[in-house]
């Protein structure tokens, strides 16, 4: 970690997520109005000392709708990266150690999930099993999971063939035991760098859904129904968008800025440790090739 924040794009980044952690966790609470409340009065009104980023077509302070959207927007697009995740590394470690018959399944599955499209596999999902924001980002989980597949089952593969693993499986050690000890830890490094980049997408993902209204149902307040309503009245209010758009952008640039520290830190360590492996020596000649008598 202290190689990773070497980079001062990852202190800038680690102190964007920091805020957006902070609304994540505290938005309803600092939201100085109710985001649900109307007021005919105050329709599409700019920025004032009550309204810091002024009120939508229904008079609701937009402040406080941003805020309180904030954890919604946010929990989704991490649920989006846990079911990937799971639904990803591991089939991906079992790939390596379960035989051809499961390895040629797993392959195969992953390379249709490519194939589908996000937004309609997205649509499909929520009109089956209703608009709801879980089912909308197991979809979207789903469908980020072969990115994590293939990160894990490289990593697990090249550990594989170190030579402590085999000597760990002809010692009789169980399969659980040599991913436990010796493969996880080659394999958390890649599936880290794979999950703050995912993390991004999946923000943009969800932030994209919310805009066409899928996932969650209004009044509720997310990232990109406000994107979405402030759209409907720019001639009215064009510095609507300004301020769910920059959120949007700023948490996305922080993750993939951190995403490309870890994996700088974790290239430098690797080739910190190619460098420090003691070269072999090569023998004189009169030993390794003794003279032989005429």
């Amino acid at each position: 970690m202290r190689a990773v924040f070497r980079s001062v794009s990852a202190k800038i980044a680690a102190v964007v997520l920091a805020l957006v952690a902070t609304l994540a966790a505290f938005g309803p609470i600092l939201a100085p109005h109710d985001p649900l409340a109307q007021n005919t009065a105050l329709l599409l009104q700019g920025p004032s000392f009550v309204h810091l980023l002024g009120t939508d077509a229904l008079g609701r302070d937009v402040l406080s709708r941003l805020l309180a959207g904030s954890p919604v927007s946010l929990s989704a697009a991490l649920l989006a990266v846990v079911v990937g995740l799971v639904l990803g590394v591991i089939p991906g470690l079992l790939s390596v150690y379960l035989g051809r018959a499961f390895e040629w399944v797993s392959l195969r599955l992953m390379d249709t999930l490519i194939a589908l499209p996000f937004l309609v596999f997205a649509i499909a999902m929520t009109a089956l099993l209703g608009n709801g924001v879980i089912q909308a980002m197991v979809a979207v989980g789903v469908l980020i999971s072969p990115a994590f597949y293939r990160v894990s089952r490289a990593a697990a593969l090249t550990a594989s063939r170190s030579m402590y693993v085999e000597a760990a499986t002809l010692l009789g050690a169980s399969t659980a035991w040599v991913l436990r000890r010796h493969v996880w830890r080659h394999v958390l490094p890649a599936v880290a760098v794979t999950a703050a980049g995912m993390s991004g997408a999946s923000l943009v993902i969800v932030s994209s859904l919310t805009f066409l209204g899928i996932g969650v149902v209004p009044p509720t307040p997310t990232w990109g129904g406000l994107l979405a309503t402030d759209l409907q009245y720019l001639y009215q209010r064009p510095w609507g968008p300004v301020a769910p758009a920059l959120l949007i952008v700023a948490t996305v640039w922080a993750l993939n800025a951190l995403a490309d520290a870890l994996r700088d830190a974790q290239t430098a360590k690797a080739r910190r440790v190619v460098a420090e492996e003691p070269a072999t020596e090569s023998l004189p000649l009169s030993i390794a090739e003794p003279e032989v008598s005429r």
